[in-house]
């Protein structure tokens, strides 16, 4: 096993693994307990009680968070001549079609999120090994195929996020940084939690919320009362 550093050990020091914390004692304690350098991605892990393998208990949506992510998202438009001024207004970072295909073709995934019509969905089927593994392709169920193109490119850049339970029944996402005040990021993991609420899967049974943790780039986890939150 790797051994501590100084700043490793103080912060594991500062937390009380018999303790489950409030959503607002954790906030705090994560911006106490980050020491990086860099503006550290606030990180939150919700396991859920549900088995991914049934669709009828597959979790995935999508949530604004209420103070943004913190971070630039560049967004790529893929729309019709008649959409790419609608786009650009919205704040799109490259807004085309032709021109973008042929460069992800070559290879070009320089963007964080992809947004599309329904009517050039088909142009980019071709592309699904090389969208889908980086988690780009775009999705009508994220919001992120649709005839209101500068709506969705406002939401995205507003701190708009999609998640999804993986095989093992987690939810994980970035809900902020660590230069954000413990209210904002307590606020934005609260909507996370409530839109997670919310989408509980009828044919789940049992505890629904196992085990939520907090944590930061490099920061040791702070694990949060579900009861509470």
């Amino acid at each position: 096993m790797a051994r501590l550093t100084k700043k490793q050990k103080e912060a594991h020091s500062k937390i009380d693994r018999n303790k489950l914390y409030s959503l607002e004692e954790a906030s705090a304690l994560i911006k106490e307990i980050t020491n990086v350098k860099f503006d550290a991605s606030v990180d939150l892990a919700v396991r859920l009680g549900v088995d991914p393998r049934k669709a009828n208990q597959m979790v995935r949506g999508v949530v604004t968070l209420p103070h943004g992510t913190g971070k630039e998202v560049k967004v790529l438009a893929l729309v019709t001549p008649d959409k790419e001024a609608e786009a650009k207004e919205a704040g799109a970072d490259f807004v085309g079609l032709d021109e973008y295909l042929d460069k992800i073709k070559g290879g070009w995934t320089d963007v964080d999120v992809i947004i599309t019509m329904p009517s050039v969905m088909g142009k980019l089927g071709p592309l699904g090994r090389i969208l889908g593994p980086r988690g780009l392709m775009p999705n009508p169920k994220t919001g992120t195929v649709t005839m209101d193109v500068a709506k969705a490119v406002t939401d995205v850049k507003g701190g708009k996020i999609d998640f999804k339970v993986d095989k093992t029944g987690i939810v994980h996402a970035a809900i902020g940084k660590s230069s954000f005040s413990a209210d904002k990021i307590a606020g934005n993991a609260k909507e996370l939690i409530d839109t997670l609420v919310k989408l509980k899967p009828a044919a789940a049974k049992g505890v629904y919320m196992k085990s939520i943790y907090l944590s930061s780039t490099m920061s040791p986890s702070v694990q949060l009362d579900p009861k509470a939150v």
